[in-house]
């Protein structure tokens, strides 16, 4: 049997607004919103795969905040195997502002226009948690 897959999502706050990235891959959820982040790699720790992500997708350093205490569970694979996520609160550290280096688009949004974005459905759960925690 294969390990569990953790896949992290960072739910990037900054003066009340969160930050969404627009998929630009696979074609199945291309233009699709997203928090970003991704697959923790064999050996790593999730904070330090939550840091590196958003790094490499954002071009920016982060500080994970707090755990939103559940977890997605993603369908099963081709390969039977299981994935699932789990997204921290996160600060941006510095002046650097985000870029798509990996996306199409990044936008800041305020809680009253979360639901009107075509999020993935894996991060959707997690938006009633983050909502209190932004601004209208």
């Amino acid at each position: 049997m294969t390990e569990k897959q953790i896949i992290v999502g960072a739910a990037i706050i900054r003066d009340g607004s969160l930050l969404a990235a627009q998929r630009s891959q696979p074609e199945e959820m291309f233009g699709r919103w997203e928090l970003p982040g991704g697959k923790v790699d064999p050996g790593e720790d999730e904070l330090d795969a939550l840091v590196r992500e958003c790094r490499e997708e954002l071009g920016v350093a982060i500080r994970p905040v707090e755990r939103i205490n559940y977890e997605v569970t993603f369908p099963p694979r081709g390969d039977g195997s299981e994935a699932v996520l789990r997204v921290w609160t996160a600060e941006l550290i510095g002046d650097a502002e985000p870029v798509a280096l990996e996306h199409l688009a990044l936008r800041w949004l305020k809680s009253d226009v979360l639901a009107d974005i075509d999020w993935l459905p894996a991060d959707v759960p997690f938006l009633d948690a983050i909502r209190p925690r932004l601004r209208p």
